[in-house]
């Protein structure tokens, strides 16, 4: 069997994106479509999204950061109100395709972009869902949360790190993740990166990559 572990993003592949959150509150609020992603684009390694994911500032130092990058760019929005946006909606069957994997002797793992806001490793909102993923979070053999250990993707360390923590070669694994940029460093690395647009994709390309019925 060519490869031995599945290593997946979180938000936006276990969970809804968080991108559809955004593009909701900027419907709200009257702002472009995907203004929140362009204020994120800015400076992309060290703006305030970066610095929070590293935990580098608190939520009080990102909303106040964010505000002003945004208002630098045209507009008017607060980073609570983004953080209120992060935690997605669980999908059932991506977490039955874990269970899959792991029942057919897959290793897996979770690498997450995330923040020290809400509740967990998936930011929730309410209690309920915070058990709700931490039940998920149990099923991994590892996680690497950027927020807890100070690197975020793309910097090709935390990949690194994952494969230190499995004692696995890069060429062993699959990387999912729902951004493209996340992706590159992981097929640079050796893994098979798969770049999920959907759960249903997501699942159809690992199915034939594992040569599995996942669904």
């Amino acid at each position: 069997m060519k490869f031995s572990h599945v290593i997946f993003d979180f938000g936006g592949v276990i969970t809804s994106s968080p991108f559809e959150a955004f593009n909701r509150l900027e419907a709200q609020r009257g702002l472009p479509q995907d203004f929140v992603r362009s204020v994120n684009a800015i400076n992309r390694d060290d703006n305030a999204w970066a610095k929070f994911e590293r935990a580098e500032i608190n939520a009080d130092g990102f909303d106040s950061l964010f505000a002003a990058e945004a208002e630098a760019m045209g507009h008017a929005l607060d980073g609570a109100s983004v953080i209120a946006c992060l935690a997605g909606d669980v999908r059932p069957y991506m977490v039955n395709a874990l269970d899959r994997l792991k029942v057919e002797g897959f290793g897996i793992g979770c690498i997450t972009n995330n923040v020290k806001a809400g509740r967990g490793a998936a930011m929730a909102r309410s209690e309920d869902k915070a058990l709700q993923v931490e039940a998920i979070m149990a099923r991994f053999d590892h996680v690497i949360e950027s927020s807890k250990a100070g690197v975020r993707k793309p910097d090709q360390r935390i990949y690194q790190m994952m494969c230190e923590a499995l004692s696995v070669s890069p060429g062993t694994c699959i990387y999912l993740d729902d951004l493209g940029i996340n992706c590159k460093p992981a097929a640079t690395l050796g893994m098979h990166a798969i770049k999920v647009t959907s759960g249903e994709q997501a699942l159809a390309d690992l199915e034939s990559a594992v040569g599995l019925a996942l669904r």
